[in-house]
């Protein structure tokens, strides 16, 4: 039963990728999810975009969970703020983010390069695969670049929504610390 309360709820707006791109304030951040079913993971990993200020996240329409429910809860009204584009393929997508001079770095357990030693101070999109597998193969066949979270403990991986949260304030550090340098060297 109700409780008297009732809301007017729009739907959320459908963006394209180039609009995401067109509308970063300068360098975009992105990000790129491929397969994330599970809905506590989407939802987590929109509160972490919002958080550290992406400027969108792409999502697959098919093999994705959907964003009402619990993703919408897990994501504490970020499903509401993030803007998201839905596409059909997310390898096109990769390719598409390339062509429009975005560095692609996808994140994969066994990648040899660690992903601090990523410069993600230029246009940037992480792409992070499905809990389990992970990055599809012609997904990660397509990214510029592989990283990995180095893991020193009995586990060998994170889960999705975790990882993304490192990497995404990993770019957010290294973007402050290029604009405070910049900021001192005009001074």
């Amino acid at each position: 039963m109700h409780q008297g309360v009732v809301a007017d709820v729009a739907e959320a707006d459908d963006y394209s990728i180039d609009e995401l791109i067109r509308g970063a304030s300068s360098a975009p951040l992105l990000v790129v999810l491929d397969g994330i079913e599970d809905p506590h993971n989407l939802g987590a990993i929109l509160r972490t975009a919002d958080a550290a200020g992406v400027d969108g996240v792409i999502v697959q329409s098919r093999r994705s969970a959907a964003r009402g429910g619990a993703a919408a809860k897990a994501s504490a009204g970020a499903v509401a703020h993030v803007k998201i584009a839905e596409v059909v393929n997310v390898a096109r997508a990769v390719e598409e983010l390339k062509e429009a001079g975005i560095w692609t770095v996808g994140l994969a357990g066994e990648a040899a390069d660690a992903y601090d030693a990523i410069d993600f101070t230029l246009p940037s999109a992480v792409v992070l695969g499905a809990e389990g597998p992970g990055l599809r193969r012609l997904v990660r066949e397509r990214c510029d670049r592989l990283a990995s979270i180095p893991m020193h403990g009995h586990v060998g991986s994170l889960n999705v929504s975790v990882a993304a949260g490192i990497v995404l304030f990993e770019a957010v550090r290294q973007r402050q610390r290029a604009n405070a340098v910049g900021l001192k060297n005009k001074a």
